[in-house]
C-alpha cells in the first residue's frame, strides 16, 4: 500500500471523526434550529402571506417576501446582539455586544452551577431558588453594613456564594439522609425561596424605607461591581468573575480530587462507593457548589446589573441555566460558549421585535429547538447523513489497514497453518485493499477475537 494512499484514508477517518463528534452535532443543532424559526417567520408574516394569494402567477414575490421576512428579522437580531452596522458612532456600534456579555454573565455562572450537578449525577432544577438565596444574602450585606471600599464588595460575594451554596446544600442533605429525589427537592424549595424573598421584600428585613414597593434600598457603590468600560455601557466586572468562575470550574472538574470523586458518583456510584468515595458525602458537595455558583449568579446580577433586589432578580436564569447546561455538554467551556449564545439571543430579540415586528417568542423557540436536538443527536445525524461514532470507532477497530499488525499475524497463520483457516481469515484474506471502506461497519471487533490460537500468540 502506497505511502499517498495511507495518508488518504488517514485524512478520511480524520474527517469522519470531525463530522461524528458531537462539536459538529451542535452546530448544526443550531443552525436547523435557525432555519426552522425562519420557516415559522414566513409563515407568520403577513407580506408573505399577501403574496402566497397569486403563488402560482407570480412565484417571485412570494419568494422575495420569504426572504425580505427572514433577512430582515435576523439582521435585527444580528444588531441587536452582536454589532449595529447602522449606528453613528462605534460605541453605539458595540453597544449591543456589551448588553449581550452583561445579560449572558448570571446566566454563565448558574448554568457552571447546573452542569456541576449534572457531572455528578444530580438533575438540579433547583437554580432559581438558590440564585435568589444568593441575592437576599448579598443584599442584606450590602445594605446594612458599611465598610471599605474592597472590603465591602468581598464580604457580598461571598455571602451571596454562601447563601446560594446552604440553600443547595439542603437538597443534597436530604438526598443523602433521606433518598428523597433532588428533582422534588429543588422544585419544592425553589418556591419556597420565591415567596420568601417575597415576604421579605414587604417587611422590613429588606423593603426600602418608605416604600410600598417590594423592592429594596439600592446597595452602596462599595457593594457593587464596577464598570469595565465606563457609563456608556452596563457591562461590569462581574463579567470578570464569570471567566474565573468558568476557570474554577473546568479545574475543579478536570484536575482536582474532588471534581474526579463527584465525575466517578455520576458515572457509576456503586462503582465509586466500592471504591471508597463517599457517594452521600459528593451529593452534599456537589449541591452546595451547584449552589454556590448560583447565589454567586444573584450576587452578581444585584450588585452588577440591577443594583438593588426585586421579586423578579432571578427571572428565568434557573430553568434557562439547565438549557445551556445541557447545550455546553456540562462541559465548563461549553457552558461558557453557550451561555454568550443564549445571552445574544435575549438581547437580541428585543430589537428584532422592536425593528421588525416578528414576536420575541421567536428566540424562545430557537433554544427550545436547540435542546430538542441536541438531546436527540442521532436525529441530527440521519438529517445530514453523518457517521455514527460508534460505526467508526468499530470500524478503526476492526479494520486491518489500521491495524499492520493484525493483518501480519492472520497472514503469517494463514501460511503457517497448512492451508487451513478460519472463516474470518478467508473473509479478510480475500478483502482487496479497496474494499476497506473506513466509514463501512461490515465488520467489527468479532473479527479479531475469532483468529486462531496460534495467531493470538504471534500477535502478543
Amino acid at each position: 500500500m502506497s505511502a499517498a494512499t495511507t495518508e488518504g484514508r488517514a485524512r478520511n477517518v480524520s474527517m469522519r471523526g470531525l463530522l461524528a463528534g458531537n462539536g459538529t452535532v451542535t452546530v448544526l443543532a443550531i443552525v436547523l434550529s435557525l432555519v426552522i424559526s425562519a420557516l415559522l417567520i414566513i409563515v407568520t408574516d403577513e407580506d408573505v402571506i399577501e403574496a402566497s394569494g397569486y403563488l402560482f402567477a407570480r412565484p417571485g414575490d412570494t419568494l422575495a417576501a420569504a426572504w425580505a421576512a427572514v433577512s430582515s428579522a435576523y439582521a435585527a437580531l444580528f444588531r441587536g446582539a452582536i454589532f449595529n452596522y447602522s449606528a453613528d458612532t462605534f460605541s453605539q456600534g458595540i453597544y449591543p455586544l456589551m448588553e449581550s456579555l452583561t445579560v449572558a454573565t448570571p446566566l454563565i455562572i448558574i448554568s457552571l452551577g447546573i452542569a456541576i450537578s449534572f457531572r455528578s449525577g444530580m438533575f438540579n432544577i433547583g437554580g432559581q431558588g438558590q440564585m435568589i438565596f444568593g441575592a437576599m444574602f448579598a443584599t442584606w450585606f450590602g445594605v446594612h453594613l458599611q465598610l471599605p471600599v474592597g472590603l465591602h464588595l468581598i464580604l457580598v460575594l461571598v455571602m451571596g456564594i454562601l447563601g446560594g451554596a446552604l440553600w443547595g446544600a439542603v437538597v443534597g442533605f436530604l438526598k443523602a439522609l433521606t433518598g428523597a429525589h433532588e428533582v422534588i427537592l429543588t422544585i419544592m424549595l425553589n418556591y419556597v425561596a420565591i415567596h420568601l424573598v417575597t415576604y421579605f421584600l414587604y417587611t422590613p428585613v429588606l423593603q426600602r424605607a418608605g416604600s410600598t414597593n417590594p423592592v429594596s434600598d439600592f446597595l452602596p457603590a462599595t457593594a457593587q461591581f464596577p464598570l469595565l468600560f465606563g457609563d456608556s455601557f452596563r457591562l461590569n466586572w462581574g463579567f470578570v468573575v464569570a471567566l474565573l468562575a468558568t476557570a474554577f470550574a473546568w479545574w475543579l472538574m478536570q484536575r482536582s480530587t474532588i471534581g474526579f470523586q463527584l465525575r466517578a458518583v455520576g458515572a457509576n456510584p456503586d462503582a465509586a462507593r466500592t471504591a471508597g468515595v463517599s457517594v452521600k458525602g459528593m451529593y452534599v458537595i456537589a449541591m452546595a457548589l451547584s449552589g454556590g455558583l448560583a447565589g454567586l449568579a444573584g450576587m452578581a446580577q444585584v450588585s452588577g446589573t440591577e443594583k438593588m433586589l426585586n421579586t423578579d432578580v432571578a427571572g428565568s436564569f434557573g430553568f434557562d441555566a439547565i438549557t445551556v447546561a445541557l447545550l455546553g455538554r456540562s462541559n465548563p467551556l461549553g457552558v461558557f460558549a453557550a451561555g454568550l449564545l443564549f445571552g445574544a439571543l435575549r438581547a437580541g430579540g428585543v430589537t428584532m421585535q422592536t425593528e421588525t415586528g416578528v414576536p420575541i417568542d421567536i428566540v424562545l423557540i430557537i433554544q427550545s429547538m436547540i435542546v430538542l436536538f441536541i438531546a436527540a443527536p442521532p436525529l441530527v445525524r440521519l438529517i445530514f447523513r453523518l457517521p455514527a461514532p460508534g460505526a467508526l470507532q468499530e470500524r478503526k477497530t476492526a479494520d486491518p489497514l489500521t491495524q499492520p499488525a493484525l493483518a501480519g499475524a492472520v497472514a503469517s497463520t494463514t501460511s503457517t497453518a497448512g492451508g487451513h483457516t478460519t472463516p474470518s481469515e478467508e473473509a479478510g484474506a480475500g478483502e482487496s485493499p479497496g474494499s476497506g471502506d473506513v466509514g463501512s461497519s461490515d465488520t467489527g471487533p468479532a473479527d479479531e477475537s475469532s483468529t486462531t490460537p496460534d495467531a493470538e500468540g504471534q500477535q502478543r
